[in-house]
C-alpha cells in the first residue's frame, strides 16, 4: 500500500448571503404581482388622482429593481 493520502470529495462552495437574498427578492416580486394580491388594488381607489393599481405596479417594480441594484453592489465588492 503506497501512495499519500486519500483523495477527499469535492465539496461545493459555500453559497453567500447575496445569493439567497437575491432569491428572497424574486420570490417577493412573483407574490408581488399575483393576480389576486393585483386585483385587490385594482379595485378602482386612486390615489393623488393616479388608479391604486397604477401606483402599487410601479411602486413595487421600482423597488425590486432598486433593491436587486443595492444587492448586487453590495455582492460585488
Amino acid at each position: 500500500m503506497t501512495g499519500g493520502p486519500a483523495p477527499q470529495p469535492a465539496t461545493p462552495p459555500p453559497r453567500q448571503a447575496g445569493a439567497d437574498r437575491l432569491i428572497a427578492l424574486f420570490l417577493f416580486g412573483v407574490v408581488a404581482f399575483n393576480p389576486p394580491l393585483l386585483r385587490v388594488f385594482g379595485a378602482g381607489d386612486t390615489l393623488f388622482g393616479l388608479p391604486l393599481l397604477y401606483v402599487y405596479a410601479l411602486g413595487v417594480w421600482a423597488g425590486v429593481i432598486a433593491l436587486s441594484a443595492v444587492l448586487l453592489e453590495r455582492r460585488g465588492r
